[in-house]
């Protein structure tokens, strides 16, 4: 009796290739992100870095917009707070499309394509007027 078995790997090098071309791509979108954002603080008079603070960039965003930062206090409630504070996020990126002289289109384009109007909010000649809720 021949007791020989053959063993195959179960992963093979393209997808492992597709992993990394996925990965790479993911590094590039949130690296565009944060130098939009960055950039957004900066016209807006605030300091970029906050950008890169997880929390923090929702004070000075929600600062930016004219909505009261301690809004964000209701993320300490599980669920709800949550859900609350992604309503006030809605009302930010609005009052923030307002703030550069954009149009409601532009605020929905910031709510469902956040990275990418984000971007032509950071390098277009927009400026920042303030809020005027």
């Amino acid at each position: 009796m021949d007791y020989s078995y053959e063993y195959t790997s179960l992963e093979t090098s393209s997808s492992s290739g597709g992993m990394v071309v996925y990965m790479i791509l993911m590094l590039a979108i949130s690296v565009f992100a944060i130098v939009s954002m960055w950039k957004v603080f900066k016209k807006a008079g605030k300091e970029g870095w906050a950008a890169l603070i997880p929390i923090y960039n929702l004070v000075v965003l929600f600062q930016i917009s004219g909505i009261d930062p301690k809004k964000l206090l209701w993320l300490f409630l599980p669920i709800i707070g949550q859900i609350i504070v992604f309503v006030y996020l809605i009302m930010a990126y609005i009052n923030l499309a307002k703030a550069f002289g954009k149009s409601s289109g532009f605020a929905a384009g910031l709510i469902f394509l956040n990275v990418i109007f984000m971007g032509i909010l950071a390098f277009d000649d927009s400026v920042y007027s303030g809020t005027s809720v």
